[in-house]
């Protein structure tokens, strides 16, 4: 997951500012950014976030793979989800539409 967040944070960075166009695009907090925000952005804005979002509700063990028809189809239960909640954050949204990585065993 760490892999994944250093790659992809210069190019939120970079792409932060048409969905929070009134704030410096040095940070995009998925917190404050509505669904109604998220969902009227460009289409590479939302492929890089959801691929970010892919990448934050997996596994810490998990291999490193990108898996295109999940973050597809997570994309689809978000945009559901947005729909019927404009006013919600993109987290709050992942948080109820995305499989959340389940805690390791504890030791024995």
């Amino acid at each position: 997951m760490t892999r994944f967040s250093i790659l992809l944070v210069p190019a939120l960075l970079a792409l932060a500012g048409p969905v929070r166009a009134q704030q410096p695009a040095q940070q995009l907090d998925l917190a404050t950014v509505t669904c109604k925000e998220f969902t009227t952005t460009d289409k590479e804005t939302v492929g890089l976030v959801l691929m970010w979002l892919q990448a934050y509700y997996t596994e810490q063990d998990a291999k490193p793979v990108v898996d295109f028809a999940k973050m597809k189809s997570d994309g689809e239960k978000i945009g559901a989800y947005c729909d019927k909640n404009p006013g919600h954050s993109i987290i709050t949204a992942a948080d109820e539409v995305m499989d959340t990585p389940t805690a390791p065993p504890a030791p024995k």
